[in-house]
């Protein structure tokens, strides 16, 4: 017997984390396609081989987990504008024999928000908490979509102020530095939390805002547990929330047609994506 199967791969650290796998693998048998999900840990130091290994095996493509997203660039043929924009890669897709360098992590929290939340951002005034790699990648995704506002709040002026200096060309944006509790005003359409507060093990920690007076779509890019303390408080004083539990699926649905060309089972990529979370 005769049989092929096309491969795509996860190179990250530590592969324990990662979920994608399990739901890539179930969206491959939802779809009748013999591919296989494959995650390898790979450390620093190998990154190079296993881009060059992956290129020899006819991999179709392969995701990137810290601390992989930024050394990858050097190593592909092409990036994305978004890619670019953004300074990283978590998606990786064959065109030919040239590897193309991708940034999904925004996309998914894009098609989250006027999907499942039904928001079209354009025009919007958008509070975002954090400016790290999620939030680098959200907010280019929403001043490209047109946003009126994006406001970044972030303790760190080291931080925040460089990333919100290469985005003003994309967009109107601004940084606001995160000294005491952050009140979030009526006039916001949407507030997002992309720091990492909240995140298992630590489900007690939340950022630190007041929502008294809040009116507005709270979004947060934590996954695990999809419904945070910070979505929980959101939901208490009855606001609308989106968990990081879909921006997840969405990445990975995004991904999965950039590889096989072809859109996947999202149901069946969101059940087997929260299953696992509940697993884990």
């Amino acid at each position: 017997m005769n049989f092929k199967a096309e491969l795509v791969a996860c190179f990250g650290q530590p592969v324990a984390e990662n979920p994608t796998g399990v739901m890539q693998e179930a969206a491959f048998a939802a779809a009748g396609l013999p591919w296989r999900y494959l995650t390898i840990e790979v450390a620093p130091g190998g990154l190079v081989d296993a881009v060059r290994g992956a290129r020899a095996m006819g991999f179709r493509g392969f995701n990137c987990t810290i601390p992989h997203k930024v050394a990858v660039l050097p190593l592909l043929d092409e990036l994305s504008k978004e890619a670019r924009i953004i300074g990283a890669v978590n998606t990786v897709r064959r065109q030919g024999d040239r590897f193309i360098g991708e940034n999904t992590d925004g996309k998914g929290f894009l098609r989250g928000l006027t999907h499942d939340a039904g928001m079209d951002p354009r025009g919007k005034r958008v509070v975002l908490l954090g400016a790290g790699g999620a939030a680098r990648a959200i907010a280019t995704e929403l001043l490209l979509a047109g946003v009126a506002e994006l406001i970044v709040v972030n303790r760190s002026v080291e931080r925040a102020a460089p990333m919100v200096e290469d985005l003003k060309p994309h967009g109107p944006i601004r940084f606001v530095p995160w000294r005491v509790q952050y009140t979030v005003e009526p006039e916001t359409d949407l507030l997002v939390n992309a720091t990492s507060l909240g995140l298992y093990p630590n489900v007690d920690w939340m950022p630190d805002v007041d929502l008294t007076r809040a009116r507005c779509l709270v979004a947060d890019a934590v996954f695990n547990p999809p419904v945070t303390k910070f979505l929980a408080a959101a939901q208490a004083r009855g606001l609308k929330t989106l968990d990081g539990l879909t921006m997840l699926v969405y990445q990975g649905v995004i991904g999965f047609t950039m590889w096989t060309g072809v859109a996947p089972d999202e149901a069946v990529m969101k059940r087997t994506l929260r299953e696992a979370m509940v697993e884990s």
